[in-house]
């Protein structure tokens, strides 16, 4: 008989053997890399590696889809709460993984958030 072994956090079916234990918790490949990599929203070493990454590769666009994405909806629509850029990008995509990709462009300087009154927008950096 099969054991099912379920990711406590997602609930995704892990296969035997690739489950991952963190902190007593059965979790999948995904749940388990965001685990052990935290999102850093003021992490000065990442703003270094991503600057020295862009200068040496020049001209080269090294954006993901989703990243030019963002970075053309905040051109086009200046400052905008997280959710609604979300909506904006229209696809199967978690916030979680928004702010991942969002956290890349902050490194490179790209963008950054702000508050105003009790909202967070996030906005081209300039």
């Amino acid at each position: 008989m099969e054991v099912i072994i379920q990711c406590d956090k997602c609930g995704v079916v892990i296969t035997t053997g690739d489950e991952r234990n963190h902190h007593c918790r059965i979790l999948c490949e995904d749940c388990y890399m965001i685990a052990l990599s935290p999102l850093k929203t003021c992490d000065p070493w990442a703003v270094h590696s991503a600057k020295n990454f862009e200068n040496f590769a020049g001209n080269k666009n090294q954006l993901t889809q989703v990243q030019s994405e963002i970075l053309q909806i905040l051109k086009m629509e200046g400052p905008v709460e997280p959710e609604t850029l979300l909506e904006k990008i229209g696809s199967n995509m978690q916030l979680t993984d928004l702010q991942r990709e969002f956290s890349i462009l902050r490194h490179m300087e790209k963008v950054k958030g702000e508050k105003q009154g009790q909202n967070i927008l996030w906005r081209l950096y300039v």
